[in-house]
């Protein structure tokens, strides 16, 4: 996929080819369509992001919701999406030690608990034990500082999912 086949897909074309950027959300990448012709895959990236951030509290928050735990049931069950059982692995989450698993656990439920949705982290940029630090420190926020970081991390997500997406990625 290159962005020149992007920037002359119909709605239905690029909202397949983008659906996976925005985990279970591929209303971004249709709302975003419109936007088109996109200068650069940065270009592109940042309206995607804007669409996102510009969605009422309602969806950004099914967005978020969208996310599974780290390290939690549906990657222990194999039911993750390609993408984030990639990253998740990416982290070392998909090796674990018991008492490992067993605190990001304790961390997913506790921030869930805190804050109504889960604890979200670019898990590719990040070790797990950078992630299980992030998970201490983010618990003592409040809760609209943690939306908002929320959506930063899955901008990131988008970003690196984005340039695994295009052939020409680094223009």
């Amino acid at each position: 996929m290159t962005l020149a086949v992007l920037n002359s897909a119909d709605r239905a074309a690029f909202t397949a080819a983008l659906a996976h950027l925005f985990e279970h959300s591929p209303w971004v990448a249709e709302e975003t369509w419109s936007r088109r012709p996109f200068r650069d895959v940065k270009h592109l990236h940042t309206e995607l992001c804007a669409t996102m951030q510009g969605a009422p509290r309602e969806r950004q928050l099914a967005l978020i919701n969208a996310h599974p735990d780290l390290a939690g049931r549906l990657a222990r069950q194999n039911q993750l999406t390609k993408e984030s059982t990639g990253e998740q692995a990416a982290a070392g989450l998909s090796a674990l030690t018991d008492a490992e698993l067993a605190e990001f656990q304790a961390n997913n439920d506790a921030y869930r608990a805190k804050f109504n949705f889960p604890f979200i982290i670019c898990a590719r940029l990040n070790a797990k034990s950078a992630i299980l630090d992030a998970m201490r420190i983010r618990m003592h926020h409040d809760p609209a500082t943690e939306h908002a970081a929320a959506l930063a991390e899955i901008e990131k997500i988008a970003w690196l999912r984005l340039q695994d997406t295009l052939a020409d990625s680094k223009n």
